[in-house]
């Protein structure tokens, strides 16, 4: 890609990345993902925010050559993790002169990732002010979105918000700016629920703070840049705080029918009662739209079978996930089969401790269950679907 222009002396620089399939070795990514960066040059000096991916670091330096700079006088890490600083010491070899400024909290992770040169590095504090001569950088320090040396940028005279990660999707596209909300909406949102939903609370506190700021742009380091910043703040305003759906989330596994039988039946009776449901098929499954759906899923119930006295391993998974990811759900249950015992239920339990639901009795049967047992599927459904009226959900 070529640099674009994103406003008057604003200039994109960053990489596509189309074929990219799976970040940070965890994460789905469906759309492939971008690695924005951004030129900003003043009538004295010119700042560099961020840089590329260390597989994009040949492409970008083609992309800075063919803009002939003379002289960058200032590198912004706006974040440690390497897809967006792991060009950095190439950036400060390019420009021998330049300062690579970032929080002190991130001066020791740069050197410590990078070998970057300690006496190159100054470091700034919250709402301190950088001077490109007639435009003005202001730093905004937003610890846990989501390491704990994250920052923002602000450019006042051109009202322009660099996030970061805040606000990003991991979605490659040919358009600079949002020109696709739905799609852009479905990307942003499996960007939050599987990087930003942990930290929750503490993007609460950030948006508060944001709204204090004029904001005409928001340029973020994944994704399409919005020039309708409205349309992603109430998205994360939404997430974080709106209220919950009237929704189920299943995670399951079945291994010869059984569990399979009792989801089923789940799933025909809480339509029943108007509940919205969203089965998840832990085998092969997506793990990004289980974390989309239980974003805002009121419920979470996981479906296993019992392997050597335990979970099944994928179900498991799907416990320590939504563990990990804090999700708001309010309730949460089990339901399962086994052939002679185990301790499934237990274990499932153990694993997540993160989540603050109420528990509804969990429900398992021996071997296959009879019209009798899925009767007692009936009733989860059914006290599901009461609670769910009793929080204002449906």
């Amino acid at each position: 890609m070529r640099a674009r222009k994103v406003t008057d002396r604003v200039m994109w620089v960053g990489s596509v990345d189309w074929d990219r399939q799976l970040f940070d070795e965890l994460i789905p990514l469906p759309d492939g993902t971008s690695y924005n960066a951004y030129l900003v040059t003043g009538s004295e000096k010119t700042a560099l925010i961020d840089t590329v991916d260390p597989a994009k670091t040949g492409e970008w330096c083609g992309l800075m050559d063919a803009m002939q700079l003379s002289c960058v006088d200032y590198v912004i890490a706006s974040h440690g993790e390497q897809d967006h600083s792991g060009s950095i010491p190439f950036a400060l070899e390019r420009f021998p002169e330049a300062k690579l400024v970032c929080t002190p909290k991130a001066k020791g992770m740069l050197i410590d990732l990078l070998h970057v040169d300690e006496d190159r590095v100054v470091t700034v504090a919250d709402g301190d002010t950088l001077s490109l001569g007639d435009l003005t950088l202001e730093f905004i320090h937003a610890p846990w979105v989501h390491w704990p040396e994250t920052m923002l940028t602000y450019l006042h005279e051109r009202k322009v918000l660099f996030p970061c990660d805040l606000f990003g999707s991991h979605l490659a596209a040919s358009e600079l700016f949002v020109s696709d909300p739905a799609r852009v909406y479905r990307a942003a949102k499996r960007y939050y629920a599987e990087i930003m939903m942990p930290f929750r609370t503490s993007i609460v506190k950030h948006l508060e703070r944001l709204s204090g700021y004029n904001i005409d742009i928001i340029a973020p380091s994944h994704g399409p840049l919005h020039d309708n910043p409205k349309f992603i703040m109430d998205m994360y305003r939404d997430w974080v705080s709106g209220p919950l759906a009237n929704k189920v989330v299943i995670p399951y596994v079945s291994m010869h029918g059984s569990t399979q039988v009792i989801v089923d039946r789940l799933i025909a009776a809480l339509a029943e009662q108007g509940v919205q449901v969203a089965p998840h098929k832990m085998s092969g499954g997506d793990t990004g739209r289980l974390a989309m759906e239980l974003v805002d899923a009121a419920t979470v119930v996981l479906g296993t079978p019992t392997v050597l006295a335990g979970a099944h391993p994928q179900v498991a998974y799907a416990a320590i996930l939504a563990n990990a990811l804090r999700p708001r759900a309010m309730f949460a249950s089990i339901v399962g089969s086994y052939g002679w015992g185990g301790k499934a239920v237990e274990q499932l339990l153990a694993l997540v401790p993160n989540l603050k639901v109420e528990l509804f009795d969990p429900v398992l049967f021996k071997g296959l269950p009879s019209e009798s047992d899925l009767r007692t599927i009936d009733e989860l459904a059914g006290k599901i679907a009461e609670k769910h009226s009793d929080a204002g959900l449906v």
